[in-house]
């Protein structure tokens, strides 16, 4: 493997990081299955690269894109609170319309950014510098959070909503914010990426969802998860390790075709490997 590739493999781990932070919130601190990733992944990514287009300052695209992201998020979360749809079916329904919104803002299938001002620069390490310290900016506040009293009133809704309410607690609006949390972890993940390769593909968010379950899933099979140093650790040694294996893969001869069979197997792999584990 040479320096490049791994570096690249690196870049890469540090943006699933974000998508698999977006996934954490609802599956692990709320305990609800959510699947709007696969919409505000490639949702986000629309906006950003069509307001960079316009010429927007990449600061400008990448806060819409974060806002956009997570208003689906909530709309999620609404959906469930107000209407009793489940959080897997609603966000289901929600990506799907968020395919059409998405087209609708590009215009157009794909749009191109090679000559568009971006965040990113062209030394590899600079962008890994540039892409930690951003993640860093972003979980380490949050993990602090989680320590005070009112995270601990998030983490309980999580743990037990029928009992949270019983405790008098927001119990919805602990919701919507893990939800919108979520989304924006989502979103700056589309912003980043659809700089990163600089351009945006309308199929861009397809297989994210088992992309950043996979890196959740390895990560949590790798680190204890009975503290929240390990809960937060988890995502991201769970995004190096799933992106380098990806890179491996290749290297080896997988075809890329073959890339998201190989994904599925490998998600399966390590749930059977962590329901063993557990009996």
């Amino acid at each position: 493997m040479t320096l490049d590739f791994f570096l690249s493999g690196v870049l890469q781990g540090l943006v699933l990081a974000f998508v698999a932070y977006g996934m954490m919130i609802p599956f692990r601190l709320l305990r609800f299955s959510d699947l709007t990733a696969e919409g505000a992944y490639p949702l986000s990514g629309a906006v950003c690269a069509t307001l960079i287009s316009w010429k927007w300052p990449w600061a400008g695209a990448i806060s819409l894109s974060i806002l956009a992201s997570g208003i689906l998020s909530v709309s999620t979360a609404f959906l469930y609170l107000k209407f009793r749809i489940e959080t897997l079916l609603a966000g289901i329904i929600l990506s799907i319309m968020s395919y059409s919104v998405s087209l609708r803002i590009m215009g157009k299938p794909n749009i191109p950014l090679f000559a568009q001002t971006s965040l990113f620069y062209e030394d590899l390490l600079v962008n890994i510098a540039l892409l930690l310290g951003l993640l860093l900016l972003c979980i380490v506040p949050f993990y602090f959070f989680l320590k005070t009293d009112f995270g601990l009133s998030f983490r309980a809704v999580g743990l037990n909503a029928v009992f949270a309410a019983r405790q008098s607690l927001p119990v919805a609006r602990y919701i919507y914010l893990g939800f919108f949390l979520s989304g924006c972890f989502l979103g700056l993940a589309g912003s980043l990426m659809v700089q990163l390769q600089h351009y945006m593909d309308i199929s861009m968010g397809t297989g994210i969802v088992i992309h950043g379950l996979a890196s959740l899933m390895i990560g949590e099979s790798l680190v204890s998860q009975k503290t929240l140093k390990g809960q937060f650790l988890a995502p991201l040694l769970g995004s190096f390790v799933y992106q380098q294996i990806q890179g491996m893969a290749l290297m080896a001869g997988l075809a890329a075709s073959d890339l998201k069979f190989f994904t599925g197997a490998l998600v399966l792999c390590v749930i059977s490997w962590q329901y063993k584990k557990i009996k």
